[in-house]
Order: C-alpha cells, then structure tokens, then sequence
C-alpha cells in the first residue's frame, strides 16, 4: 500500500511520533463483506464517535467515493462537519433532537430521527416554514428504553406520521439492546415487538417505510432482523462487538496505532518507576519511554496489565501510565531511541488487538477506539485512489 495523495493532516502534526494508521481499503473490503452476507438489504456504515476513532471526515469521504448509499451519524454536528467536507450522501442522524436544532437539519439536508409526536411536529413546523418536504425516520423503542416511542403506544406516532405534509417518512427503526450475546431471546422479543409495529401499514394497504433494526450483533447473528437496510458500527471498522458474537463473517482491523521510543535508560534493582511506586525490579532492567499516555486515550486503568510490540516482540507496560507516557520494561534486550512501538496492530507474527487493550482496562472494545483523542493525528492509507465499486 502507498499513502494516499490526498492531504489528510496539517504538517505541524506530522513531527509527532505517534499515529493512528486507518487502512481506507480494509474498510472497503468490510464493508463488501457485510454487503454479501446481508444480500438485497442496503448497507448504512455507520460514522460516529469520530467513526469509531479512524477520522469522521476522510471516512465519510471514502464512503461516498465507494459507492456506500446512506451514512449514519449520532449527533448534528457529525453530520454538519460530512457535509461542510462535501460528503453529499443521504445521512441519518440516529441520536435525539431539541427543537431548536430542527432548523439546521433542514437546511444542511440531513435526515431526522422522530421519535416521539412532539419531534415530529418540531420537523413539520420547520419545513413547511421553508418549503420543503423533509425526510424523518421514525423511531420506535422495542426495549432499549433509551429514545424513541413505546411499541405498545407507537401507532399514535405512525398516525401523526400521516398526517403532516412536510414530511417524507423514508424509514422505521428500533436498536437491539442484546444481539451481541450468546443469549438471543432478548433480542427476539424485541424483534417481535418491532413487527408488531409495522402490522400498521399493512392493516392500512401502506407501503411501509424503510426497516431497520441490525447492527452489528444482529448482522452476525440475526439473518431474520436484517430487513431493508442494516447499520454497522464496528464490524465495519474490523472489530467483533464482544467475544460471544458468532463471526459468521470475516472482517479485518483496518486501524493501527504507533509510536517511538522517546528515551532509553537502565533501571537500577529496587528503583520503583512512575507515579505511586507501584512497579519495581529485583534485578536492573532495561525500560523505554514511550510518548502516549491516557491523554490520548490510552486508558490508565491497563496500568500493569498493557502490553505493546517491539521489534516483533512483546514487552509488559511497566509502571502508572501517565498522561503523556508511559514506560515499558524490555528486560536486557535492545531497543534505541526512535524504535517503533505498536500499542494496535501487527508487527511480525505478533498482533495486539483493541480487544486485547479493552480486556486489560476492563472495558468493551467500542470504548478504546472512540477515546483515541483527535491530539493523535491519523494517517490514510489505500491501494490507489477510490473509485465506485460495486459492493455486492
């Protein structure tokens, strides 16, 4: 692979030794694959959290160049930035909306979760003051008790629904609150619950807007919730939602996160190292420095329990992991200052993981990857520059 010709960082970052690598064309090859094992229904990746941490903007981008058909973001915001960097696609913003905010929904064409009556007349009452129709996606809550209408009360939103003539309903949707566990009867009920809903178009002779309820768990483990459209999260970016998950299909990380060695010394026997002298040798050891510590997302909780790869070798995180370092013991082998130091990815046969990183700070996967700050720049790279490929 060569880097991409495309500008994707200001060069008063490019002098950090530290690095998140985003393979755009492993997210390609993911995506294809989640398009062959959904078979006719749309694939909708999904882009917030700063796309899981590989970078809104260029993701988005990418997406588009490829050919993906519709984006998913949580909050306005994402969706204002995908259109300010010229991303032109359908967007749904799937998170929950203040009336006030409706104005500006309209105005950058981003697609409106209505969820309950109230939002739906807050898009109503925005777009026939500018004379458009807008499109919402009606949410319906089958037992995440987050955002969204009651299915036992939903009808009353699918009445009003039909009601307003400023609106285009493209789509009904509900989130799965267990299809990542090896339990799936949760899962089913609520998928039951969500067709019950959607008995009230066919009792009218409507056609029925756009379903979705997959994500990620429900893509790998759930071929009857797939519907018209799924949403990816992280198996687009190459990562399993949690270790029961059946991986039915075959994905790969497409994020790694480097850095360097900073400095080098000999640590005497008896000499604890960092804060709360909490690590210490019984025998004089070898230990780098390595400029990456919780400020960039890189949790203080594996303190003790991290590993990272250097010269192809693991070597344990040694120590409190500070904000800004943290220290690594690799006993009396040899390293120099400027090494590569792999805290994500692959470096001869050996691999670390997000899952391996969540694992030792006691968290899920989704959370080491949406907190690698944005003071870690992020590097593109791809096979040659994107062209519209067919993803099924």
């Amino acid at each position: 692979m060569q880097a991409s010709n495309h500008p994707t960082i200001s060069t008063r970052f490019t002098l950090r030794p530290t690095q998140v690598q985003v393979d755009l064309e492993a997210l390609t090859r993911n995506l294809q694959a989640i398009q062959r094992h959904v078979g006719a229904a749309q694939v909708m990746p999904i882009l917030k959290a700063n796309a899981y941490g590989h970078g809104l903007v260029r993701v988005g981008q990418h997406m588009q160049a490829i050919g993906a058909k519709m984006l998913g973001v949580a909050y306005l915001e994402e969706g204002i930035l995908l259109r300010e960097a010229g991303v032109s696609m359908p967007i749904l913003v799937l998170g929950g909306i203040l009336g006030s905010q409706t104005p500006l929904f309209l105005q950058h064409n981003l697609t409106v979760t209505a969820s309950s009556i109230e939002k739906l007349e807050f898009v109503e009452q925005a777009a026939a003051a500018q004379g458009i129709r807008a499109k919402v996606h009606l949410k319906i809550d089958t037992g995440m008790e987050r955002i969204g209408v009651h299915y036992y009360n939903a009808e009353g939103l699918l009445e009003a629904a039909l009601k307003c003539r400023h609106l285009e309903v493209e789509g009904i949707f509900s989130h799965f609150a267990n299809a990542d566990a090896a339990d799936l009867s949760s899962a089913r009920l609520q998928l039951e619950r969500f067709a019950e809903v959607l008995h009230f178009y066919e009792k009218r002779g409507l056609p029925t807007p756009l379903r979705h309820m997959a994500n990620s768990g429900a893509i790998l483990q759930l071929p009857e919730a797939h519907l018209d459209l799924v949403r990816p999260g992280i198996l687009l970016y190459g990562v399993y939602p949690a270790k029961e998950v059946q991986r039915s299909l075959t994905v790969e990380p497409a994020l790694a996160w480097t850095s360097r060695a900073v400095y080098f010394k000999v640590v005497q026997a008896g000499h604890p190292v960092s804060y709360g002298s909490t690590w210490q040798s019984d025998h004089p050891v070898r230990v780098i420095t390595v400029p990456v510590g919780y400020g960039d997302g890189y949790f203080r909780a594996m303190s003790g329990q991290a590993q990272v790869l250097v010269r192809g070798a693991r070597y344990p995180v040694v120590g409190t992991i500070c904000m800004d370092q943290f220290m690594v013991n690799i006993e009396n082998d040899s390293a120099y200052n400027g090494d590569s130091i792999t805290l994500i990815g692959q470096d001869g046969a050996e691999r670390i993981s997000a899952e391996n990183l969540a694992e030792w700070a006691g968290t899920i996967p989704y959370e080491i990857l949406t907190n690698i700050n944005t003071r870690v720049p992020r590097v593109y790279r791809q096979d040659d520059q994107p062209q519209p490929k067919d993803l099924s």
